[in-house]
């Protein structure tokens, strides 16, 4: 897999990751839940995880191209906040879509 392909991959898992916990009312898509409806933080710590999960597979992948990049904590908060922005469409789906009764 070449540098581009990896990097297109990885921008889409995190789309598809930052939407998850919203789409859906299983725990981590895979686990049913007692309750009707997840809460707003258990969509939260999904999220959270979705971030980690997402970047491990990003630094494998990294490390199959080549040599691994150190990383400040810049790096965090800038992929973190993208990761937020790329959740934006499943949150306004779940919580400010109107409903038709």
């Amino acid at each position: 897999m070449d540098a581009s392909l990896a990097s297109w991959f990885v921008v889409l898992l995190a789309l598809f990751g930052a939407n998850l916990p919203f789409f859906n009312e299983r725990l981590l898509a895979l686990i049913p839940l007692s309750r009707a409806a997840k809460p707003v933080w258990m969509r939260l710590i999904e999220l959270g995880g979705m971030y980690v999960a997402v970047g491990a597979i990003a630094r494998l992948l990294e490390a199959r191209i080549g040599s691994v990049f150190p990383q400040g904590w810049e790096f965090f908060a800038v992929t973190g906040c993208l990761f937020l922005v790329f959740a934006y469409p499943g949150f306004v789906f779940r919580y400010l879509r109107k409903r038709r009764r």
